[in-house]
């Protein structure tokens, strides 16, 4: 059963309605209206945007304030966008509008709204939510956490629209064995099945071709010296089967072995990147230079790339988890056709 993203207004049609039909009540904004906001609207004499009214209720979603400057200034009604939906999505349109623009929510206003949109919409991830209510995904977690009943269900709907397990270590396994019985298929589609990302369906894929454990299990000791680690209390390595297509289990080469068990993929990255930079084949061409820029981009430690993640305005958070999804699936058809040719060639 899909999964309902964030719900969206039209705002093609405007009427004007009568404010004495208007409801104020529910505001995300725990302190009530602002008489001096109010008053600077109210002097305002260039018109001000449509507000936005939960038609089933006429409950104002966003522009009380504006509301309450119409009021000031002698009007009986205003113009305004009706939304269709739900009270629970109402809300989570009122509070993406005031953190979008208007009169900023306080951080305790944000608080109290994350609280809310994880009882009303308990499968939105933490970043979802983040994006909405303009707080750090971190702040969201701990907000779940606290709340009765906040951790329920077993997937949820990031920002990029998919839909993922809450549980990674299930991903991991699943992708483990989705990649044992095709393990032609490529980063994509075993991310895609799995719910994953296609970094940790890279990892899952490397620690089998190591004959290690997919999931990330504390406590592991090699089996004998030289030998795999094993598992604790569970069977053995994984094996994976020595029919795969050369491109998805070809010999590893210099630059494309598995990182050390003892490195992160990022730290892996980098060390590819700096033996990349040395090759004059790339150095002296202003294509592999192109190319060594794109790939330095991608050398950024996970620490890093949190702080980038949570300086994205709420406003723009769509719009770059967008981009994002479409760089991976570039990169992938990169990946795919750089190992074709690598195929051909050899």
């Amino acid at each position: 059963m899909a999964i309902p993203g964030p719900p969206r207004v039209d705002r093609r049609e405007v009427v004007d309605v009568e404010i004495a039909a208007l409801s104020t009540a529910c505001s995300p904004r725990l302190s009530g209206v602002d008489a001096d906001h109010v008053e600077v609207l109210a002097a305002v004499r260039a018109a001000l945007p449509p507000i936005t009214v939960h038609h089933p209720t006429m409950r104002v979603i966003d522009g009380l304030h504006r509301v309450r400057a119409a009021e000031l200034r002698g009007r009986a009604t205003i113009p305004a966008r009706f939304f269709h939906g739900a009270e629970a999505d109402a809300f989570v349109l009122a509070v993406e509008a005031n953190i979008a623009h208007g009169l900023p929510l306080t951080t305790a206003d944000r608080k109290g709204a994350a609280r809310r949109i994880i009882t009303s919409h308990p499968h939105w991830s933490d970043r979802m939510i983040a994006s909405v209510a303009g707080i750090a995904p971190g702040t969201v977690a701990e907000i779940r956490r606290r709340a009765p009943g906040g951790a329920r269900g077993t997937s949820r709907l990031g920002q990029d629209g998919r839909v993922r397990p809450v549980n990674g270590a299930e991903g991991r396994r699943l992708a483990g064995e989705i990649i044992a019985a095709n393990p032609g298929l490529s980063l994509r589609q075993v991310a895609r099945a799995a719910r994953i990302s296609p970094e940790t369906v890279r990892d899952v894929r490397n620690r089998m071709l190591r004959g290690e454990d997919p999931q990330l299990r504390r406590g592991r000791r090699p089996a004998g010296p030289g030998g795999p680690p094993a598992r604790r209390g569970g069977p053995g390595p994984v094996a994976v089967p020595d029919h795969a297509p050369p491109r998805t289990l070809a010999p590893a080469r210099p630059l494309d072995r598995a990182p050390a068990r003892d490195r992160d993929p990022a730290q892996d990255r980098a060390s590819a990147v700096e033996r990349l930079m040395a090759d004059p084949a790339l150095r002296f061409s202003e294509t592999g230079r192109t190319l060594l820029r794109l790939l330095t981009l991608h050398t950024l430690a996970p620490a890093d790339w949190d702080r980038i993640i949570d300086q994205v305005p709420p406003h723009c958070g769509g719009i770059v988890a967008r981009l994002a999804v479409d760089c991976a699936e570039m990169w992938a058809d990169v990946a795919e056709r750089v190992q074709r040719k690598v195929a051909e060639t050899a």
